[in-house]
């Protein structure tokens, strides 16, 4: 086994082939942290070279009802009148910070996400 920084995109590649060659390896075996540590090494080559921005707080709202099976006047009961959930889905009202920690509460959806401007 040899374990080195992943540094360019062969190298990358090459980590990934790898991987599919040992996927199926046990833990507590040598393959099996080889396996570890060249996941730990990929995800962080993955984080620093293809970063995946946060979502819209309004399209991340809609997802989450979707998810839940949520309608607009079943978000009405988290904040407020049903004609201010369809300001808020059209973007034409802006979460206010109560707004925000209800949606968090409930929706679970992250504050970081719900934050942003849009």
């Amino acid at each position: 086994m040899r374990i080195a920084p992943i540094r360019n995109e062969k190298e990358y590649q090459n980590a990934l082939e790898q991987l599919e060659m040992i996927f199926d390896a046990k833990k507590g075996t040598e393959q099996g942290d080889e396996l570890e540590i060249l996941s730990i090494l990929i995800d962080r080559y993955e984080n620093d070279n293809f970063p995946i921005g946060m979502p819209d707080p309004i399209e991340a709202i809609k997802f989450r009802m979707e998810q839940m099976g949520m309608k607009q006047k079943d978000l009405a009961e988290v904040v407020g009148f049903k004609s201010r959930v369809s300001e808020i889905l059209n973007k034409k009202r802006k979460l206010t910070l109560d707004m925000i920690r209800k949606l968090h509460t409930t929706l679970h959806i992250p504050t970081e996400v719900l934050v942003q401007e849009y």
